[in-house]
């Protein structure tokens, strides 16, 4: 059945009438359903509150303790996406730098599919590449830094090229390269491979795109999973037949990524951060166990206790 539309008022009646949802301040709730939406924030961050057999709130639910996890999922995304944007930042700089490094300054040097792997596999990404910088160097008019090479120098570099670059064709350009420009550019991270930073990449994009685009990111669970690290092993992190149950897909698998692709400092303010906000949660939602939300998060039980100063 189709349904109907409600406003904001008839929402809340119906969340308290049939949901089992307490709202102690109805003015608060129109304000939030109008801000957020009925589905940005109910169906979006109800699944913790509600029992899996009836489908209504589990008994204490208040309409603060959705909105409540709905800011702390919102703190979680900026945090995440500024240090997200910090690796891209370095990680443009190094590529580019490498790449450049061997085969010079002219825009020649990307535009030829010589300069690229030869592996069969990627053939289909390499013509991609280079229709995406055909267009981008000779035609397109949203980056005034290319336009002004273009004009003034009929050469753009691909220092200059690889900032118009999305995190996703980066990744692309990083595994289309040469292998000993590759190792020569996952040098700059310690204990990282050329395979790692692949699997890193692919990673980091989809919980990027999650953050830029308002996702839930405290649940979201990524169809690729990170390499295998020293660090899964050093928190207890849980092993099956299928490997490492947290650190994966998960948002753990995130903070695990910033450990090898972050310098310390910001690795260190990441974490000092990322303790700020779940312990802020925890202090003003007392209908959400720690153990169910660190949990949600991937985040072991160590981890959280030694690293993130949450006591359990």
């Amino acid at each position: 059945m189709e349904k109907r539309f409600l406003t904001h008022r008839e929402q809340i009646d119906y969340l308290v009438s049939k949901k089992n949802l307490t709202v102690n301040n109805i003015e608060y709730a129109e304000e939030m359903l109008c801000r957020i939406g009925y589905f940005g924030l109910i169906c979006g961050y109800k699944a913790p509150y509600k029992d899996p057999y009836t489908g209504n709130y589990l008994d204490g639910t208040t309409f603060e303790d959705i909105v409540s996890l709905y800011k702390f999922d919102e703190n979680l995304r900026e945090l995440f996406l500024k240090y997200i944007l910090r690796f891209e930042l370095n990680a443009r700089s190094i590529i580019s730098y490498r790449f450049s490094e061997k085969y010079g300054a002219e825009q020649s040097a990307y535009l030829s599919a010589e300069n690229y792997s030869s592996d069969k596999r990627y053939r289909g990404d390499v013509k991609y590449l280079l229709r995406n910088f055909e267009k981008t160097v000779f035609e397109s008019k949203n980056y005034s830094y290319i336009t002004h090479y273009r004009k003034k120098y009929s050469n753009v570099p691909f220092w200059i090229l690889v900032n118009s670059l999305s995190i996703g064709v980066l990744a692309k350009f990083y595994k289309c390269m040469k292998e000993d420009v590759r190792k020569n550019s996952v040098a700059s991270f310690n204990g990282v491979s050329p395979e790692d930073l692949d699997r890193y990449f692919s990673v980091i994009t989809k919980f990027r795109n999650v953050c830029a685009h308002n996702d839930r990111l405290y649940c979201y669970r990524s169809p690729f999973d990170i390499p295998d690290t020293p660090f899964h092993g050093e928190y207890s992190t849980k092993r099956d037949s299928n490997g490492y149950t947290k650190g994966k897909r998960d948002l753990f698998s995130v903070v695990i990524a910033f450990r090898y692709l972050l310098s310390k400092d910001d690795y260190d303010k990441f974490i000092f951060g990322l303790g700020n906000i779940v312990r802020h949660f925890l202090s003003v939602s007392a209908n959400l166990p720690p153990a169910v939300l660190l949990d949600t998060m991937g985040i072991p039980k160590d981890f959280a206790e030694r690293e993130m100063d949450i006591k359990l």
